[in-house]
């Protein structure tokens, strides 16, 4: 078993076009001296490649643009055997417009020869798996511990793009496209889905998420001439978002609500203000941290009894 402080790893800061992201990347200097940055690469596996490129340890910590770690994860220790010595660790986010913790925006762990052997998003070989995730490798793995907040809501289009993108992406089976006829949810992804369509109205932009999440949903199941591969194509989703730009949002999503709940049976209820914050404040109430090599299947296996 070896034994890796988080401080000896490298750390690069990987940014696109957040609002935030300045600010973010003092604060990450701050707590992380040695951190280095890769900004505004195009495309999801090429920005991860150039990151490769920027590490000088061969395992290195990646940090989203929107993303603040907790303090306390550089003081902690992974444990690493034989087996998992290729794997990449992927921790959970605190997200700040809804309170959803799970992996998307998390703090990550590579390799090099990881992230230049795959082939994802822009540079898919074409596996459904691929196109828009990088999750389905069988090395990378999600762990239960949540180490960071992640903030997607600068800007009304950055809201509407993290929303978007979620309400895509929660529905799509191994990163293939359901049939609307056979269109079901994993519980835990639905979970997650009606989280991103109905809470956050009581933080800035958090409208625009839940606007984006019904948006995207709505454009995979219900608008069959759109090509989803399109959702990690972000000069495509800006042309989607000018689309209502300008639009009152709570409109927009009030009237996309009735088609997503009577096509796809899934629950419109929209939170307003006092009722997300009461959902956030006590959601969070059992997600506690375990160890930082706890793996979430491990979590999942347990309190499912398999």
């Amino acid at each position: 078993m070896k034994k890796i402080d988080v401080a000896e790893l490298d750390c690069v800061y990987l940014s696109y076009d957040e609002p935030n992201k300045e600010e973010h990347w003092a604060q990450i200097k701050h707590m992380v001296p040695w951190a280095n940055r890769v900004d505004g690469v195009k495309g999801s596996d090429a920005a991860h490649k150039a990151a490769a490129d920027a590490a000088v340890t061969d395992r290195f910590i990646l940090i989203d643009g929107d993303n603040i770690p907790d303090d306390n994860f550089f003081d902690l220790t992974l444990s690493i055997d034989d087996a998992s010595e290729d794997c990449v660790f992927r921790w959970k986010a605190r997200n700040n417009i809804n309170g959803l913790m799970y992996g998307n925006g998390g703090l990550s762990c590579w390799t090099k020869d990881f992230i230049y052997n795959m082939k994802t998003h822009e540079n898919s070989d074409g596996t459904p798996e691929n196109n828009v995730e990088f999750c389905f490798y069988p090395n990378y793995i999600a762990m239960w511990d949540c180490y960071s907040t992640t903030y997607p809501n600068a800007s009304p289009f950055q809201a509407w793009r993290a929303g978007f993108r979620e309400g895509v992406k929660m529905c799509l089976d191994r990163g293939r496209k359901p049939n609307l006829e056979d269109f079901k949810i994993n519980s835990r992804n639905l979970n997650n889905l009606t989280i991103w369509h109905n809470v956050g109205r009581d933080v800035e932009n958090g409208i625009y998420a839940i606007l984006g999440a019904r948006m995207g949903t709505y454009m995979l199941m219900l608008n069959p001439s759109w090509d989803y591969k399109e959702v990690q194509n972000f000069d495509s989703l800006k042309l989607i978002y000018d689309t209502i730009d300008g639009h009152n949002p709570e409109q927009v999503a009030a009237r996309i609500a009735p088609e997503l709940a009577g096509q796809l049976d899934l629950p419109m209820i929209m939170l307003d203000e006092n009722a997300s914050k009461f959902f956030k404040r006590h959601y969070l109430t059992d997600r506690r941290n375990k160890n930082i090599m706890t793996r979430e299947m491990d979590v999942i296996r347990q309190q499912e009894g398999w």
